[in-house]
């Protein structure tokens, strides 16, 4: 995997648009760092009892971020590869065969979902609407949630998985912090 660049800070007195925006793009940064830069066996390290790895937890996060943007937030239908899986037959593919693909691909695919949402983002808040635009598609009965939503959602997903991934890069090479030195 290549690294990435170190995560820029959020606004610190920007409006509600930026300082979300700002804040997703940093813990998007430092979990692509904590995923850069391992080899297959780095990739496929666990931390018993989990099974959860680095390119299991990427390949969840490509997921979830076409699930959160393409899908929910534009109403688009799922494209490869997520479209050609049974996910009743196997409701956890993304986490199963990341561990197992190259992490090469996996960042790749990572790369390639996030700037999907970026656009996604983009077009939203130039159609109108701006964080209070509902989304096109809500799995949930009742009022679909909106951009602004979305976007914490994100953030708290991301999050939650940073924490994740320090624990099990320390474990592989000893890689500990935020960020790379600056």
């Amino acid at each position: 995997m290549t690294e990435p660049h170190p995560p820029s800070e959020p606004p610190r007195a920007g409006n509600e648009t930026d300082t979300l925006l700002g804040e997703l793009e940093r813990v998007r940064a430092i979990v692509a760092w904590k995923c850069a830069g391992v080899d297959a066996a780095g990739s496929q390290a666990t931390l018993a009892p989990s099974t959860l790895t680095l390119g299991g937890l990427l390949k969840h996060l490509a997921l979830v971020e076409d699930e959160y943007f393409s899908r929910r937030l534009l109403g688009e239908a799922f494209g490869p590869p997520w479209d050609a899986v049974d996910w009743d037959a196997d409701p956890n593919w993304e986490w199963r065969t990341g561990a197992e693909d190259p992490p090469e691909e996996v960042i790749a695919l990572w790369r390639e979902a996030t700037d999907r949402s970026r656009t996604a983002v983009e077009k939203a808040l130039a159609t109108g609407g701006g964080l209070d635009r509902p989304v096109k598609f809500s799995p949930y009965d009742g009022e679909p949630p909106t951009l602004r939503r979305i976007l914490i959602d994100m953030i708290e997903e991301y999050a939650r998985h940073a924490g994740h991934a320090d624990l099990i890069r320390e474990s592989v090479d000893g890689l500990v912090g935020e960020s790379p030195p600056h």
